[in-house]
């Protein structure tokens, strides 16, 4: 399967004016930046997105498109303990996958790791930065508290000949990891807590995945972010509200260096969703402890997840628009999520029929051997889709939940003399049962009107209930994965470990679903919604002989429904 995905075919939506775009309005209508918008997307290569990210993509690649600008593609790789190329090439795909394109603007903060260490080597000479030789503990020891002031390190006013030549040491790999760091010197009596003299570089040797060797000592990320946006000359650095209290430290590693260009920073509520967890230590323990099937799982809210599980990316472009833009954090209802998912699958995926929990239903009055070619819809709500052909036969599956043998009040499927529609068939009345030696019904028997059909006299004749079907001599086996949401609770960290709030229940998978033969041969990806059970696409490492369904959403939200029976019961 590509990358950008062939079924992604809705138009995005006219966004309204937030706060971001009356910013940008307001500077271009003063003739900042020489009229040129110019953002970016930096991701860090330390694990996989997820929808929250999403979030930033559609607004970043989003702004440039809708102010005749550009958007870089940055991959903020200052640690080289935790990136990788495999998540480099997992975040490129999930980028264009969603729909947007960088062109040739792919930079890395490594690009850039030569002249963020001359904007270091300015600091010192300007007395703005020093070499720092006290241990991890004593500097937390005197960084202070949110309500006392820190205490200056007694290296703090090292010459600058000495400081020059301490650092010009770390990076020839003269000392040990945590033996020195460079700190940037502004006040440690500043209210706000990143100013009281950051870290700007650090020893770690450790192989990068692009640079290698080249480099022991790597810049901190705050240092490198705001450098490399300058050198790119960024217009408007937009990132997630936890980044506005390090705003006045991006602000002075941008003016206190020269460097050709002065972008703003700009912040926005990060995207929180219920039922999820969105850290990417938590995502990255769920994958290392087995609790999941690796990144790609499509219980995961990342990306890659939600992917391989079918979700459309202009669905998920739709929810980034519908829920718009805030100052001030907040959880979104994931169930908005899955608004857009069914709005989008309802327009565009194809309806077929399939059975998951098989049921023999026998046609007494149908002669053995003939085969019906009946007319199915392939969508209502788009005419263009035309029709297929469903092939009836004497003996189908049904779901085992379709007959009850002794049923309740308002049951209006199939029950001992009663009477239903068959999907685009006839309607079939049940004579009788068979039964295992358990006493299991593993048959019904009925007979059908032959008059009921489309076409026929007493097609319109009604009867309360209609049920889908597939026939047992053409249909195809298939695998089908029923997902649900990963947590028990709205917010999975609230009573303790969020491991703790893992639903079992999560996943279910059915070894022995009937599907109609028009989608055993789908390709990897295509969506269906099978008809009265859900939205479901073809997982992409199913065998050719036995394709494999992952349900995408449900048709409806039923888990609303579970939470209102629960409150009435507790009422």
């Amino acid at each position: 399967m590509s990358d950008r995905d062939p079924a992604d075919s809705a138009a995005p939506r006219t966004p309204g004016l937030d706060f971001i775009r009356q910013r940008i309005t307001q500077d271009l209508a003063e003739g900042k930046n020489e009229g040129r918008v110019h953002t970016r997307f930096p991701p860090e290569p330390n694990g996989y997105l997820h929808v929250g990210h999403a979030k930033s993509i559609c607004l970043n690649f989003g702004l440039a498109g809708e102010f005749g600008g550009l958007c870089n593609l940055r991959f903020d790789d200052t640690n080289p303990v935790k990136e990788d190329t495999e998540y480099v090439e997992s975040i490129k795909r999930d980028v264009r996958w969603l729909g947007f394109d960088w062109a040739d603007r792919e930079y890395y903060a490594s690009d850039y790791f030569e002249k963020i260490h001359d904007c270091a080597v300015e600091l010192i000479r300007k007395g703005l930065a020093y070499v720092d030789s006290s241990s991890a503990e004593e500097i937390r020891a005197m960084r202070g508290t949110l309500t006392e002031p820190g205490t200056n390190s007694p290296y703090r006013e090292r010459s600058v000949e000495e400081n020059l030549d301490l650092f010009a040491r770390m990076r020839a790999g003269e000392f040990a990891d945590g033996a020195h760091i460079l700190r940037a010197k502004i006040d440690m009596a500043s209210p706000n807590i990143n100013l009281r003299d950051p870290a700007l570089f650090r020893i770690r040797k450790v192989e990068h995945h692009r640079t290698g060797s080249a480099w022991c000592i790597y810049p901190m990320y705050d240092f490198a972010h705001a450098i490399s946006d300058a050198l790119e000359r960024i217009t408007h650095s937009i990132c997630t509200l936890e980044f506005e209290d390090h705003r006045p430290l991006y602000d002075w590693c941008i003016d206190n260096v020269t460097l050709p260009s002065r972008p703003e920073q700009i912040e926005f509520a990060r995207l929180n969703l219920t039922y999820t967890v969105m850290s990417k230590r938590k995502l990255l323990e769920l994958v290392r402890d087995k609790h999941v099937n690796g990144w790609d799982d499509p219980r995961m809210p990342t990306l890659a997840g939600m992917r391989r599980r079918g979700v459309p990316p202009a669905a998920l472009r739709d929810f980034c628009q519908r829920i718009g833009l805030a100052k001030k954090n907040a959880t979104i209802d994931v169930g908005q999520l899955e608004f857009s998912i069914r709005d989008e699958l309802n327009r565009t995926a194809p309806r077929v029929m399939a059975v998951l929990r098989p049921l023999k239903l026998v046609i007494e009055n149908w002669e053995e051997g003939r085969v019906e070619e009946m007319d199915a819809v392939n969508n209502p709500e788009d005419p263009s889709a035309g029709t297929r052909k469903v092939p009836f036969a004497r003996e189908l599956w049904i779901e085992q939940d379709d007959f009850r043998e002794d049923p309740p009040k308002k049951f209006f499927r199939l029950a001992p003399g009663a009477e239903v529609r068959l999907r685009y068939g006839y309607i079939v009345k049940c004579t009788g049962v068979v039964k295992n030696d358990a006493g299991d019904v593993v048959e019904v028997r009925c007979t059908h009107d032959p008059n009921t059909k489309s076409g026929m006299p007493d097609a319109n004749r009604k009867v309360k209930g209609t049920i889908h079907w597939v026939s047992a001599q053409h249909a195809v086996q298939a695998e089908v994965r029923l997902y649900d949401r990963l947590f028990k609770s709205e917010n999975p960290e609230e009573a303790g470990s969020f491991l703790d709030d893992l639903n079992p229940d999560s996943l279910d998978v059915i070894g022995d679903a009937r599907v109609e033969p028009s989608v055993a041969a789908a390709e990897a990806g295509s969506r269906f919604q099978f008809e009265r059970l859900g939205y479901f696409a073809v997982d992409p490492d199913a065998a050719p002989t036995k394709p494999v369904f992952n349900r995408v959403v449900t048709l409806r939200d039923t888990w609303a429904k579970i939470a209102q029976s629960e409150q009435a019961a507790r009422s």
